[in-house]
C-alpha cells in the first residue's frame, strides 16, 4: 500500500493579512522592510535548498517523479 505523503507534511500555514488602514506611513514603511528581509531569507533558503538538491542529484542522480 503506497504511503499518503500528504499526512506527513505539516498543515501551510495562511499569512496573516494586517489592517493596512490603521497603519501610518513610518509603521508601513517599517512593514515593508520586515517584509523584505522576509523575502530575503526565503530566498537564501531556496538557494540552499537547491544547492543540496543538486549535490544530492550529482551523487545519486536525477529523480524521476
Amino acid at each position: 500500500m503506497p504511503i499518503d505523503t500528504d499526512e506527513l507534511e505539516p498543515p501551510k500555514k495562511k499569512i496573516e493579512l494586517l489592517n493596512l488602514e490603521a497603519m501610518s506611513i513610518d509603521e508601513l514603511e517599517a512593514y515593508i522592510v520586515q517584509l523584505t528581509r522576509e523575502i530575503d531569507r526565503v530566498k537564501e533558503k531556496i538557494t540552499a535548498k537547491k544547492a543540496h538538491r543538486d549535490a544530492a542529484s550529482a551523487v545519486f542522480g536525477k529523480r524521476t517523479s
